[in-house]
């Protein structure tokens, strides 16, 4: 059974975790495909994927191919004889790549399929309001995220949890949920469901338009959505003190249910406390990085930093 012949395809640190369980739990390794160097910082050094960083690490065999469909790639990879592939957080495939092999090519998706289906499936979930969550193995088809599901695993979202956090314990769920599903296709003892037919919960690729926070909405609506970007990408705003304009990012933060009659988006601070008004009371922000500034906590802003009493956010 472990003698299988596995080629892996994924990017993130989130990839790594399975990738490295698969090594440490003996299956073979034909191969690893992972993107392209991309270059980085000032400096703009090429910075290799993290699953690169393991694979080269693991002396595993690595391809990079910008073109999925390129004949010189698609040889490559026909000659490391795969039994099965399997993707996790990679990118859409050509039919040519994932019916390769005889076993098929299946899928790690980080939420309960059909739900949450795209790019940033565990912030949205947060995002959403949702209490639970999951990860999902299914075969490969030519559409993203609709094949079969072989597995799925179910996990509680707790009410303060942020999705750095709910992130990691997918992570763990994933690597133990991609080893029965290995374990399930070697034995031939697989079975699969169609995906329900459900109302559409995307999961849009994240981008400073939808980071930003609309301070308009709900105080669970907007402490949702900052805990769901919160470490990354973050979401952010824009400070109006006097006529200075700030972009700031938003991390930690805290719900006080309060009636108020101050307009949404208003700064309301003491000596240990930055919060703004919202519908149903106030946000109270612990945690905040001002553009060109280090990310601190609200007593060390407060210190250092003058808010006007017209101070809003926007």
């Amino acid at each position: 059974m472990k003698d299988l012949r596995i080629v892996f395809m994924g990017t993130p640190d989130f990839a790594v975790t399975i990738l490295k369980n698969l090594v440490e739990n003996n299956y073979t390794i034909a191969g690893v495909i992972t993107a392209v160097d991309k270059p980085a910082g000032r400096g703009r050094k090429l910075n290799q994927s993290a699953v690169k960083k393991y694979a080269l690490e693991q002396n595993l065999p690595i391809l990079q191919p910008k073109n999925l469909k390129n004949k010189g790639f698609l040889a490559d990879l026909k000659n490391w004889n795969a039994d099965l592939q399997i993707i996790v957080a990679f990118r859409m495939l050509p039919k040519l790549v994932w019916a390769m092999p005889k076993l098929g090519t299946f899928n790690l998706h980080a939420s309960l399929l059909p739900e949450y289906r795209g790019a940033a499936p565990i912030n949205w979930a947060i995002i959403n309001g949702e209490t639970k969550t999951g990860v999902t193995t299914f075969f490969i088809d030519d559409k993203i995220d609709t094949g079969e599901i072989i597995l799925q695993t179910e996990t509680e979202i707790k009410e303060d949890e942020i999705v750095g956090e709910l992130h990691d314990k997918l992570m763990h769920l994933g690597a133990d949920l991609v080893l029965k599903t290995v374990d399930l296709i070697a034995e031939g003892n697989v079975t699969t469901i169609k995906q329900p037919e459900l109302e559409e919960k995307p999961a849009h690729k994240l981008f400073p338009d939808n980071c930003k926070i609309n301070w308009s909405k709900s105080l669970s609506d907007i402490y949702n959505h900052i805990r769901g970007l919160n470490p990354y990408p973050a979401a952010w705003t824009t400070i109006i003190n006097e006529e200075q304009e700030i972009n700031a990012k938003i991390y930690g933060v805290t719900k006080e249910v309060e009636e108020h009659n101050f307009e949404f988006g208003k700064i309301v601070t003491t000596k240990k406390q930055l919060k703004v008004a919202v519908k149903d009371g106030y946000l109270i922000i612990d945690e905040i990085k001002l553009s060109g500034k280090k990310k601190m906590d609200a007593v060390s802003l407060l210190n250092g930093f003058q808010f006007h009493e017209n101070a809003f956010m926007r």
